[in-house]
């Protein structure tokens, strides 16, 4: 099978500042790869220089067989790169309605579909987005990506500072997403274990280098591994 999105030895950063150095992934239509690592090791930086949001020092990014390295962002996104950022950057003034009509683009994931998948959207579709908890905003993100119907889903802490009950209903909609879409998704989480069981292969970010690569269940069977990759405090 052909890759969708390929990163080949990509050095990017923010002006001058170097944060990622021979960076590689490669990543099939139906595939999740989750990116670990400790805060500040780059890992935010990776979706961004996947979305043109950085400087290129070198390497390439080709995505469904083309490079897209000068391709600005926004035809990034319409070509079918979706970000869900961990700030989340819904609209406070538009309603729930409001904010996904804005993304909307053609494609099998509609009004009606982002509903289905996450009914307490359509519960509040006529409340504000500043009138919704942290774990509805989430969802608003994520609705808003899918309703732009990309072929490639980045996701930037999906999970952070959720109650449990959240994350649950979040991971259920990713794994029904999984099951009834062949995109692919980026998943970048600091919840390692939760990353790793819903992600096929997994890399670790250590100073804008790649520090591990491989099968994420094989790191999830070795706690010991991951503890020392990201810092986990096993006591």
């Amino acid at each position: 099978m052909s890759m969708l999105l390929e990163l080949k030895d990509v050095r990017a950063g923010y002006g001058e500042t170097v944060v990622l150095e021979g960076v590689s992934l490669a990543l099939k239509a139906g595939q999740a790869i989750s990116v670990l690592g400790r805060n500040g090791v780059g890992k935010s930086t990776l979706l961004n220089t996947v979305l043109g949001l950085t400087t290129l020092h070198s390497g390439s990014i080709v995505y469904q067989g083309k490079g897209v390295e000068k391709m600005p962002s926004h035809k990034r996104a319409t070509a079918g790169l979706g970000l869900v950022p961990q700030e989340r950057e819904i609209f406070p003034s538009l309603s729930v309605e409001e904010n996904l009509k804005v993304a909307v683009a053609p494609g099998t994931w509609t009004l009606e579909a982002v509903y289905e998948l996450f009914p307490r959207l359509k519960q509040r579709h006529r409340n504000m987005g500043n009138q919704l908890s942290g774990g509805e905003q989430q969802m608003l993100a994520i609705g808003r990506a899918l309703i732009g119907n990309p072929k490639v889903l980045l996701l930037d802490e999906p999970f952070e500072g959720l109650a449990p009950v959240i994350v649950d209903m979040l991971v259920e909609a990713f794994n029904r997403l999984r099951q009834s879409s062949d995109m692919g998704i980026v998943l970048v989480e600091q919840h390692a274990e939760l990353a790793l069981e819903l992600t096929e292969n997994t890399i670790v970010l250590d100073r804008g280098h790649i520090s591990w690569q491989g099968v994420s269940q094989d790191l999830l069977n070795d706690p010991a591994r991951l503890a020392q990759l990201i810092g986990l405090d096993l006591a």
